[in-house]
């Protein structure tokens, strides 16, 4: 069962468009995809980019994200962006935990805690990652990996999992063109769902293109995808926010 009415569709941009690409983009899909009433889009653009999407998007069905957050709400920390700072631009999601955040920059599960606890608290809704690499599912630890994410990640704020959207998002299948089969993602929700007693909406990122949208939002399980380098190409990200119901 769906835990939202309506599916999510979440664009990451990553470090991709200045402001002045990111508003073209942001108009175009306005054009091609601003009318739908039964899904939910969220964009997440560069954090430079973030006030002329948010202008952009005003008074429209679209959402707007931040890519990370600091745990501290203000403070001496260069170079990093308070979750207040995010709210202030009119963002009501934030990505935390994204594998390039976990890989790439080395963040770990108790830093990840920090800031899921503070964007609860000051009500930015967290799209939280979690997933396994391809070594990691080869050896057969995709569900160990994903528990110890789950169970470390939510430390002490389990019970407020309602408030917060999983994303599973398998590193193996980030930005390589290989896409978890929709079994192997069912497979995974299911057993993220089978780990907490209120429902849970949790999304599938990985290699999200408008070739395969519609046969993944086939599955019940999915309450909707979190999309990467697709988003970034108007046509391709319109159509699948105009995916074919089943």
């Amino acid at each position: 069962m769906r835990s939202r009415i309506n599916p999510l569709i979440a664009g990451n941009w990553k470090m991709h468009n200045h402001p002045a690409e990111s508003r073209d983009l942001v108009n175009k899909l306005l054009v091609l995809a601003g009318d739908v009433p039964d899904r939910e889009v969220i964009l997440i653009p560069p954090f430079t980019s973030l006030p002329i999407v948010s202008e952009a998007i005003r008074n429209t069905r679209f959402k707007l994200g931040g890519q990370n957050m600091h745990w501290e709400k203000k403070g001496a920390f260069t170079g990093e962006v308070s979750g207040v700072f995010l709210k202030s631009l009119g963002c009501e999601y934030v990505l935390v935990g994204h594998s390039e955040r976990r890989h790439v920059m080395g963040e770990t599960d108790e830093q990840i805690n920090r800031k899921l606890k503070t964007a609860l608290e000051i009500g930015l809704i967290s799209i939280f990652c979690v997933g396994e690499t391809g070594k990691e599912r080869d050896e057969s630890r995709t569900e160990a990996v994903i528990t110890r994410q789950l169970e470390l990640g939510l430390k002490d704020i389990r019970d407020e999992v309602h408030k917060i959207v999983i994303a599973y998002e398998p590193v193996w299948a980030i930005g390589t063109g290989k896409t978890a089969t929709p079994q192997q993602a069912v497979e995974v929700h299911q057993m993220i769902r089978r780990q907490f007693a209120k429902p849970v909406t949790i999304l599938y990122g990985g290699s999200v293109k408008a070739d395969n949208i519609d046969t993944l939002m086939a599955e019940k399980d999915l309450n909707g995808v979190l999309v990467g380098g697709a988003s970034l190409k108007p046509e391709e990200f319109a159509r699948i926010i105009k995916y074919v119901n089943p």
